[in-house]
């Protein structure tokens, strides 16, 4: 039999791949690495760009395309054989990426090439290629004694199997917990909407009634409109415990000690490379120059942010004590009371927009929107293999017919299903002798999905998410950049990796854009003008306090990496209690493991990069300025866009790449006009 896994030259057959496939593939792959490697090392004379770097992008690809349906699988169809295989994994691709970092051999061919007259005459996204490999190299202790290296790639691999184990951890939290009910009274005031989700749930698991769960837009149905405050409590008690010491399974899954143990061992590593703190390391890739420019940036924001958040906050404690006589406004009060503020200012709720966004209108709504915005065109097919029947596939050609890219999408939530929403690769960019390898993309969310024979209807905040992941794969997708390494989002330094997702966000709050789209799913009518003009006086309720929100998860982050003690131990919620003395509004009661399901940073790529979101908020309400003054389908700044961020991926410098499409250094004014926190 042949392994699905080791056919890389078109998509993955994912009805093909079986657990017990997935070890064998990855070693075979691993090894037949590892012996190329040792024979381009080997190799006499000069390095050039065809003999050391070419060779090694075409391995890394094809490794990546044999792990990647592996990852993508455990993420959205998880199960007990597939995660014990893709654990098994983990320490073999930990340890043979700490062997590429280390290796000296390949260390030194690169600077070899680096210093030569071949260098000079290379394209300039090879250059780069060559001096982000030698920044990596660094990075990934090249320069150690032997002993500290062995001890860097010990801490690699654990930090790679913690990483692992946290996530496992959160998806069992948030699949235990689940409340039925058997009473419709007990849910008065959540919409037709979710109530229909709960319902199926219940038929799904075999249970009456209608089913609680932890599923996003379940927990969000909830807090903002449940009328059962004591079901408001009970989930949202359940939610922020999850994975922790405390709440309904408190103790079962807990993520603290992977914590402690994930932040002492990333301090370790970063000591072993000469920085003070794990924060210093991680924004030696980044457009930062230091944690403290990072902190002002925050903190500048947070002392304009905070006074607005708290006249909010306290506008709200006095609406809650009006309406209800509550003396005292809690965490499980405050979307509740919020969403009842909302529709009493602006005579709106997410619920009234609803019927205009049902997804696959949505869908094809946004392809419209950056089809006339980048010149492209986007058409599904229905041929090509799948792991769910509600993924779709699509493919992006270009104005002059060339296929650009393909991507999947999974758009609703399930059990065994990672919740958020994120952009993955199955390959990316790479041209080899002629031949042009385009990019493949997955784009997962987790909607509501649809019930019954009704379509799938999303709220306006999940509109915006589609759009941010969608963004993410276009900078993936439409690279022109040949050189894999630099080619879309590789390469492009994290806090400027958020921009082209938080740019393309803009486009769902234009009339112009939302007419292509925003129809009512029953009568096809677009969103009435007075409806549109209640929601956009409505965009920015409460801005100020979700700021203050993002700044707080941002400074702890931050301040978590520069500050860890090893020989103190970890101070993760008295750290946290400070940040929040510091920028917060809302005081979550003391229940709260909010940092154990804090994934973005214990299990994703965002440590002591979290701030990233609100950098490239920054970067990208000042890019959207540009198509404000020169009018939002203008195909000329559209291209300049797409020429000098979406197309140039990493293969320049990222403030560069913003300075070229802006004509200037880039300015805070619009994103604090945008937050409503400036005229």
């Amino acid at each position: 039999m042949t392994n699905p896994l080791l056919e890389t030259e078109g998509l993955p057959r994912f009805n093909a791949i079986e657990p017990d496939q997935i070890q064998p593939a990855i070693e075979t792959v691993l090894a037949e690495n590892r012996r190329a490697i040792s024979a381009i090392t080997a190799e006499s004379g000069p390095p050039t760009w065809y003999s050391l770097v070419a060779p090694l992008e075409r391995l890394e690809d094809r490794l990546e395309k044999a792990w990647s349906p592996v990852s993508h699988l455990n993420a959205v169809m998880n199960s007990e054989p597939l995660r014990e295989a893709y654990n098994a994994c983990i320490p073999a691709l930990s340890a043979y990426h700490t062997e590429m970092g280390q290796n000296s051999a390949l260390y030194e061919a690169f600077r070899s090439l680096a210093q030569s007259d071949v260098y000079e005459q290379m394209e300039p996204a090879q250059q780069q290629t060559v001096d982000n490999a030698l920044r990596d190299f660094r990075l990934a202790g090249v320069a150690l004694e032997d002993e500290a290296k062995q001890r860097y790639a010990e801490i690699a691999a654990r930090l790679a199997e913690l990483s692992s184990k946290f996530q496992e951890n959160l998806l069992d939290a948030t699949d235990a917990w689940h409340r039925d009910t058997a009473d419709q009274s007990e849910l008065t005031g959540i919409p037709e909407s979710a109530l229909g989700v709960m319902q199926q749930n219940a038929e799904q698991a075999g249970a009456s009634g209608w089913r609680v769960s932890l599923d996003m837009p379940v927990v969000q149905a909830v807090l903002a409109y449940a009328e059962n405050r004591e079901l408001r409590r009970e989930v949202y008690e359940a939610f922020t415990t999850r994975a922790s010491d405390t709440g309904p399974h408190a103790g079962r899954w807990d993520n603290h000690p992977i914590m402690a143990e994930i932040l002492d061992l990333r301090q370790e590593q970063a000591e072993l490379l000469g920085f003070d703190n794990y924060a210093e390391r991680s924004l030696a890739a980044k457009m930062a120059d230091s944690p403290e420019e990072v902190i002002r940036f925050l903190e500048n924001l947070a002392e304009r942010a905070r006074p607005v958040a708290e006249r909010e906050y306290a506008e709200l404690q006095a609406f809650a004590k009006e309406t209800d006589g509550l003396d005292r406004l809690e965490a499980w009060d405050v979307g509740y009371y919020s969403e009842k503020l909302r529709q009493q200012r602006f005579e709106l709720s997410p619920e009234d927009l609803r019927p205009y966004f049902q997804a696959e209108r949505v869908m094809a709504g946004m392809f419209a929107v950056v089809e006339r915005l980048f010149a492209i065109h986007i058409r599904e097919r229905d041929d090509i293999e799948t792991w769910h029947p509600d993924v779709r596939f699509y493919e992006i050609h270009d104005s002059e017919g060339d296929l650009r890219g393909q991507f999947y999408t999974d758009l609703y939530a399930r059990s065994h299903k990672r919740g958020g929403a994120w952009m993955a690769t199955y390959r990316g960019r790479l041209r080899h002798e002629g031949a042009l390898q385009t990019p493949v993309a997955f784009l997962t969310c987790n909607f509501t999905p649809p019930v019954g024979d009704k379509p799938a209807l999303i709220t306006h905040d999940e509109v915006i998410t589609l759009f941010h992941e969608f963004g993410h794969g276009l900078h993936h997708m439409l690279t022109r950049v040949d050189a894999a390494s630099v080619a879309g989002i590789n390469g492009v330094a994290w806090d400027a990796v958020e921009l082209p997702s938080q740019f393309l966000e803009n486009w769902c709050w234009e009339r112009e854009a939302l007419d292509l789209f925003a129809r009512h799913h029953e009568t096809g009518d677009p969103i009435p003008e007075a409806l549109f003009a209640r929601m956009t006086a409505a965009r920015h309720f409460h801005a100020a306090m979700q700021m203050v929100r993002q700044l707080e998860f941002s400074l702890f982050d931050l301040r978590l990496h520069v500050e860890h003690d090893r020989a103190s131990g970890e101070r993760i919620f008295d750290l946290l209690e400070e940040v929040r003395e510091q920028v917060a509004v809302v005081r979550p009661p003391a229940f709260n493991r909010f940092p154990n399901s804090f994934a973005h940073i214990f299990a994703g790529g965002y440590a002591a990069g979290y701030y990233s979101y609100k950098w490239a908020e920054v970067l990208s309400a000042d890019a959207f300025a540009r198509f404000s003054e020169e009018g939002i389908f203008n195909p000329v700044t559209g291209r300049a866009f797409l020429e000098h961020i979406l197309e140039k991926g990493g293969s320049e410098d990222a403030a560069k790449l913003f300075r070229d499409f802006r004509g200037r250094e880039p300015s805070i004014e619009p994103l604090l006009k945008a937050s409503g926190l400036a005229a």
